[in-house]
């Protein structure tokens, strides 16, 4: 045998296989000899490592300054070369190592392995076959041999198991950091400040977002005084707030966290300087590193709260139809818009399968607010609605407010019904009504054609007139022909212009450019608009009320009849010249920069002119009884309706017997909320014909004078048999709440007709004829003069030396009166006689 080591599987050419498994055996023993040798020095490096990591997500180099930074970075990297120079010794394994590796790993004597690398010197056949033999029983021996895992024995190495330790700080660390352990393992190589010139300045401030009307606040360590805060201390900025940094020299580091984001600077910085900005979206932290060392400021962001909005009192009825609201507003910093939006209410349920299509949104307007940033205040809104399909019907009321944040704050939804325009014209209210019901339900087109085309089968009872018959018969073809939405809602605008036109006359253009002036106005106001702009809107209104008043005047000269009605010995005459004042007094504030105090004149105007027309006949009390009589023919309408529904369900409960008894309770309860919701409203029309002076007492009263002898109060009546059939319902007696049904609608009729008769009295068109109410309504009901003083039933003790006016001088003072207020009301006259003629009726 020779000394060489060879390779043992070079040597066995008639077992390849096995040779090739030996050598793969050898090579894997050298592999985890040499990781057992290295994994040591390995481990030593890693836990350097681990510390650095540990040390970095713990926060150590933001707290350090530039200096210390690299002092420490310094200091681990010297630990990690001490770690690292045992690795120098580090050998790679040779062959006669592995082989070793492989006999212990077989466990087999006389190491096999080992023995398979020697050779053979003699050539003798005999000996080289004794060799072979013995090197194939060998082989088989070894046939499993396998080199077994490392085992690198680290405890020998690291007795006190520091390595754990660096294993628990990394974790631990690693949570503590969250979103910021790259930036805080970066900040060990910022060694910026340690270059900084000595007189480089670092200023930083919190500019708040500028809707707030907060100053800036200063934060940087070179304005002390004004400093707002401190390493302890957390700042309270608004949400929104942005953190400036700006450095007159060096570069410009600065750490954040938490809820500060940067973001890109609006306006270039100066020259000079460095300027970052951050977005304070929410509590977070700020430290400037570079090129100057600040203390870490904490922020603390305070939400921007929405917007509250809510009703300061009930919605209010005005002159021909329009809304009023009056509302009350809150924000932190101010609203800066708000709006009324009206979703509409389900009046009936779906018939036949088919849900209502209506043509037309509900309304929605934005509303005036008292400053141009409420933060607390009451404002007040004046809409007309009154060409509005949805004028008279049921909506949900909501108001939105908004600031300048995005938040939006809503009010608690209110049911109610939106005033509508008195049409004292039948055949208007007539358009009016077929105009509601297709606007609403595009479905019964054909229902509203039919009824148009019946107001036109006898011209000379509905249509006397020929432009309004024209009129009519255009717009029911237009009706007959339109075949889209589109043409449909042509046809409900023609339905209004020509009900609108019918009632007015040629009123309608100028009193639509007169809100048209105003309305300018008042936007010009609230925007802010420069003096030349509201100056021109200012001739414009001025200009529309001229043609408004001569319009007026016209028409009540054309009508004398209108004059016939006594004025209230209160009312306060309103002449041209003072609403010219009011126009010029608000031109001047407007100049002077007061646009509230101009903008609140306006509206003073605007209630002035309402108060104007509602004192013309028709607009007033008699208006306001119109409109409570519609509301009654609508209530009769609706009970006729569910009296039908109610028998109509009794009738189909009595056929199917007990068949379906769930189906029937269901539809009991349905008609029993309808029943109710009619009973609500019959309430609500109570109060306010007792608000007028309506009451029961006076409307027994007055049936008793028209000839009437029915007694008792019909609506009175009415509440207490719809409160029966709401109960009958209540309890699935369907035939018991057709009888009380059938009640309440002859108490609503007879409440109508009594609505009816002192409507017509109060106009002066009852059994005495024009002017018979003059004298009537004195204290104790006795008569009176135009003057309100009593003609009959006055007691002078026992004197009856004095006289008393009869009826002719009554007659002559009341004509001498009304033809002196129709005089004033005349604003062509010249100014000297109206002034006279003032003075004559303020003695009065």
């Amino acid at each position: 045998m020779t000394g060489v080591t060879p390779d043992p599987s070079s040597q066995d050419r008639g077992e390849p296989a096995a040779g090739l498994g030996l050598a793969r055996a050898l090579r894997r023993a050298r592999w985890a000899i040499a990781w057992e040798r290295a994994w040591p020095h390995l481990a030593r490096l890693l836990c350097v490592a681990g510390l650095f990591l540990a040390a970095s997500w713990a926060g150590l180099w933001l707290e350090l300054p530039a200096t210390g930074r690299a002092v420490a970075l310094a200091a681990f990297v010297l630990l990690a070369l001490a770690a690292a120079v045992p690795a120098l010794r580090f050998r790679w394994p040779t062959r006669e190592e592995g082989l070793s590796r492989l006999d212990r790993s077989a466990g087999l004597r006389h190491r096999p392995v080992t023995a398979l690398a020697d050779t053979v010197a003699t050539r003798d056949p005999v000996a080289l076959a004794l060799w072979q033999a013995q090197r194939a029983r060998t082989l088989a021996s070894i046939k499993r041999v396998r080199a077994g895992l490392p085992s690198p024995r680290l405890p020998l190495h690291d007795r006190w198991a520091l390595r754990a330790l660096v294993v628990v700080l990394m974790v631990a660390t690693y949570v503590a950091a969250g979103g910021e352990r790259t930036e805080r393992v970066v900040a060990a190589f910022d060694w910026d400040g340690m270059l900084t010139p000595a007189n480089v300045r670092v200023d930083a401030w919190v500019a708040p977002p500028s809707y707030t009307g907060k100053p800036p606040i200063i934060l940087s360590a070179a304005n002390k005084d004004n400093s707002a805060s401190s390493d302890t201390e957390s700042l309270s900025v608004p949400a929104g707030s942005t953190l400036v940094v700006r450095s007159s020299g060096g570069s410009l580091n600065v750490a954040i966290g938490g809820g500060l984001t940067e973001s890109t600077p609006a306006e270039k910085p100066p020259e000079g300087t460095n300027e970052r900005h951050f977005t304070i979206a929410g509590d977070g932290t700020a430290h400037v590193r570079a090129p100057s060392d600040q203390p870490q400021w904490t922020f603390n962001a305070i939400p921007d709260r929405a917007p509250a909005i809510s009703l300061a009192k009930h919605p209010e009825r005005r002159a021909r139809g329009s809304l009023q609201l009056s509302y009350r507003l809150e924000d932190d910093y101010g609203v800066t818009e708000a709006h009324a939006v009206f979703s509409a209410r389900p009046g009936s349920a779906v018939k036949d399968g088919i849900a209502p299509r209506p043509l037309f949104d509900p309304p929605k307007f934005a509303l005036a607010l008292p400053n141009a940033r409420t933060r607390n205040g009451i404002g007040q809104t004046v809409k007309d609605l009154s060409e509005s399909p949805y004028a008279g019907a049921d909506v949900t009321l909501t108001l939105s407010a908004r600031d300048d944040a995005g938040n939006e704050g809503h009010s608690e939804p209110l049911d109610l019904r939106l005033p509508e325009r008195v049409f004292t014209k039948p055949l208007a209210r007539a358009l009016i009504e077929q105009r509601r019901i297709l606007a609403l339900d595009a479905n019964k087109n054909a229902q509203v054609h039919t009824a148009l085309d019946a107001l036109m089968i006898a011209p000379e009872v509905f249509t006397p007139k020929t432009g309004e018959y024209l009129g009519l018969y255009t717009v029911t073809k237009e009706l007959g022909a339109a075949r889209t939405d589109a043409r449909l809602r042509e046809v409900v605008a023609s339905l209004w212009a020509l009900a609108v036109s019918i009632e007015d006359g040629n009123m309608t253009d100028v009193d639509k450019a007169l809100r048209a002036a105003q309305d300018a106005l008042k936007e010009a106001l609230q925007r802010g608009a420069s003096d030349d702009e509201i100056k021109k809107l200012t001739e414009n209104l001025r200009a529309a009320l001229d043609k408004y008043l001569q319009q007026l005047a016209e028409q009540m000269r054309d009508n004398p009849q209108q004059l016939a009605r006594p004025l209230d010995r209160n009312t306060r005459i309103m002449r041209p010249q003072d609403l010219d004042n009011m126009i010029e007094r608000m031109e001047r504030l407007s100049r002077s920069g007061d646009k509230e105090a101009a903008t609140q004149l306006l509206e003073q105007l605007q209630q002035m002119l309402e108060n104007l027309q509602m004192a013309q006949p028709g607009q007033g009390d008699d208006g306001n009884l119109q409109q409570s009589l519609n509301e009654l023919g609508d209530m009769i309408r609706k009970q006729q309706q569910l009296r039908d529904r109610t028998y109509k369900q009794g009738q189909e409960s009595r056929d199917r017997m007990h068949d379906n008894s769930q189906s029937d309770h269901n539809a009991m309860d349905g008609l029993q909320q309808d029943q109710q919701a009619l009973h609500d409203r019959l309430k609500a029309l109570q109060q306010e014909l007792a608000r007028r002076g309506m009451g029961p007492s006076q409307q027994d009263r007055e049936g008793q004078e028209a000839g009437q002898d029915e007694g008792g109060d019909g609506l009175g009546q009415a509440d207490s048999a719809m409160g029966d059939a709401g109960g009958r319902l209540g309890e699935g007696n369907a035939e018991g709440a057709v009888d009380a049904q059938g009640r309440a609608l002859e108490a609503l009729r007879k409440g109508a007709r009594r609505l009816a008769e002192a409507m017509r009295q109060s106009e002066g068109e009852g059994e005495d004829g024009p002017g018979s109410q003059v004298g009537r309504r004195g204290d104790g009901g006795d008569q009176t003069d135009p003057l309100g003083r009593p003609l009959r039933g006055r007691e002078f003790g026992n004197d009856s030396s004095v006289k008393i006016p009869g009826e002719i001088d009554v007659q002559r003072v009341r004509r001498i009166l009304e033809e002196l207020r129709r005089r004033l009301a005349d604003p062509s006259r010249p100014k000297i006689e109206l002034d006279y003629i003032e003075r004559l009726l303020k003695g009065y």
